[in-house]
């Protein structure tokens, strides 16, 4: 009995390419692709992020492009054009290893890479090439890419290269190809001005399309918290110390992203900002470390983050709610790629609940609005987790001999009961910083519950340092000073609010007294920086003081003006030398 391979017609060296790699059967929009009688035409494919989309191209290509009269092209037979450097670089790989057992040839150009070693590599000829617009252009304009010979040229995500801008420049390169030829266009989204431009570019066009358009992938949790302005970044703080999920964090503009990523690096997180400012290198270093796990959150704004490649991102984050459903979406769709399941979670703000629950509706997602985990929830998932670790630990195999022996000699030596119990007191997972209490729209505001006692686990003491953003304090440098000066750990600090003109921070009520002991003392580095506790009447006393400027709450992540007239002096560590940074 034969049983027919479910990638049956697609070409036999691409076939085994597809096995080897694990492939058990093509997604939905390859299945189509196959499917196709006539495969002659120009495709349009609508599907959902991280369905298989270049994958279903490169099968669609391959017969034409791997015909033998194809030998006296000028240049090369197929041009893919991408949005962003990454999403280019992301497709060239996905048809570098398709390709991989066929005499094709395939190169990537792009902006910000050494444009001399790009034209060397377009002299050999590539049969297959992918780039964005701008460097395409360049190598057009200097002659050093002919793309007389291109049978095939496909727009990847159309809707990101629209919004981007960059219809001169697609329309620029259109006008240089050959009129017989076929043209493809791939996109997530189609609204109105993007059907404007297919039928333009495309004429008649046979339409794959796989899920709803623009819906995402059934695989991904829709959930929603619905918090205080400033406690998003509390909400996203909990929601990282619940488990160790590799997280993508949006928001709106670089400065944001910025400033994020240094607060979560002073919590004790490994995080990065991905910034469209950033030079090509950097950038490249900063997702192959989120992409190996060295770097668990990835802070990135829409068009940073666009062409990501990271299959396994467990959790999106909307630090900042996306302007519109097309955006949220595409953001969503980060996560839950090639069947794996994932998890998508806005955080809004009290006031724009309504704005976002219109988003979800266009977007038709459904989803769930839920409270953001407590402290206590925090700490019960945190030693969870360690116990699930333990079982594990001890259902494998028997430990070496030596420790087999330490057991035996401490079991003389104590009671077994008592001596357990320190043993997993010593063995607790020590949290990067503490779970924050989040002011919710569906818990009680902070101000309603009780204030824990000096002392109470999971209890924080504020103080209040005499060193802002203007001479140079930002999260991090803020870190290292409470260490240096007050003798703790990373560990040991809670939530930073960096001002203008001064800082307050939280500090573990177990180790506050200590703290603020050591901290008191006059350090000659900087001389000039006092802290102390934060008296909770000195917003009082400002406003008593009719001689004195009304300080101003500065709305944003969680952070506000602290109520202190600014001190006079240098930066710690000579921090005035240098020019400050904005958060």
């Amino acid at each position: 009995m034969t049983t027919t391979s479910p990638f049956h017609g697609v070409r036999d060296e691409l076939r085994a390419t597809l096995e080897r790699r694990d492939y058990v059967e093509p997604t939905a929009v390859q299945s189509a692709v196959i499917g196709l009688d006539d495969r002659s035409q120009n495709l349009r494919i609508s599907s959902q992020t991280g369905s298989g989309k270049t994958v279903a191209i490169g099968l669609a290509l391959a017969d034409d492009l791997l015909a033998d009269e194809h030998q006296d092209r000028r240049g090369p037979l197929a041009l893919l054009v991408a949005p962003t450097r990454e999403l280019a670089a992301q497709v060239h790989r996905e048809l570098s290893w398709l390709y991989a057992e066929t005499p094709m040839a395939l190169e990537v150009v792009t902006g910000g890479s050494n444009i001399r070693r790009e034209q060397r590599a377009l002299a050999a000829r590539p049969q297959v090439l992918v780039g964005t617009p701008g460097r395409l252009l360049d190598h057009l304009r200097q002659d050093a890419l002919d793309l007389g010979s291109v049978r095939h040229v496909v727009l990847d995500e159309a809707d990101q290269m629209l919004d981007m801008g960059f219809r001169d420049e697609l329309e620029s390169l259109v006008a240089a190809l050959p009129e017989e030829r076929r043209s493809h266009l791939v996109s997530a989204t189609f609204p109105e001005h993007v059907q404007r431009f297919a039928n333009a570019f495309q004429g008649k066009a046979v339409t794959i399309q796989t899920g709803a358009p623009g819906r995402a992938h059934e695989d991904i949790e829709h959930v929603a918290y619905v918090v205080h302005a400033t406690s998003r970044y509390d909400a996203l703080v909990n929601e990282l110390l619940m488990g160790g999920k590799r997280c993508l964090v949006f928001v709106r503009r670089r400065v944001d992203a910025a400033e994020v990523a240094d607060k979560l690096q002073a919590d004790g997180f490994e995080a990065v900002a991905l910034s469209g400012d950033l030079p090509q290198n950097e950038r490249d270093r900063c997702l192959e470390g989120f992409r190996q796990g060295r770097v668990r959150v990835l802070v990135a704004t829409d068009v940073a983050a666009r062409g990501i490649d990271v299959p396994d991102i467990e959790l999106v984050v909307h630090l900042d709610l996306p302007t519109d459903p097309e955006s949220y979406t595409h953001r969503s769709g980060r996560t839950g790629r090639a069947g794996q399941k994932g998890r998508s979670l806005a955080l809004v703000p009290v006031r724009a609940e309504r704005h976002a629950r219109a988003i979800f509706a266009r977007a038709k997602v459904k989803v769930r609005f839920a409270a953001p985990p407590t402290i206590d929830e925090v700490r019960a998932a945190v030693e969870a987790e360690a116990r699930r670790q333990l079982d594990a630990q001890l259902a494998g195999d028997a430990p070496a001999p030596r420790f087999a022996e330490e057991a035996r000699r401490l079991l003389a030596a104590h009671d077994a009961e008592t001596l357990v119990a320190r043993l997993l007191a010593a063995s607790a997972p020590r949290l990067p910083t503490r779970p924050r209490q989040v002011n919710s729209a569906l818990t009680p505001p902070r101000a309603t519950r009780p204030r824990p006692q000096h002392g109470e686990a999971g209890a924080a003491v504020r103080f209040y340092v005499t060193w802002g953003r203007r001479r140079g304090a930002s999260p991090k440098r803020v870190v290292a000073l409470l260490c240096r000066r007050g003798g703790i750990a990373g560990g040991d600090i809670g939530h930073i609010d960096v001002g203008t003109q001064a800082t307050v921070v939280e500090i573990d009520a177990r180790v506050a007294a200590d703290f603020a002991s050591r901290a008191a003392a006059p350090d000659p580095r900087d001389p000039h920086v006092r802290i102390e506790r934060f008296r909770e009447q000195r917003a009082d006393e400002r406003h008593q003081r009719t001689s004195q400027p009304r300080a101003s709450a500065r709305r944003g992540l969680g952070s506000f003006e602290p109520h202190r007239p600014p001190t006079r002096g240098p930066a710690p560590g000579g921090a005035a030398r240098h020019r400050p940074r904005d958060h």
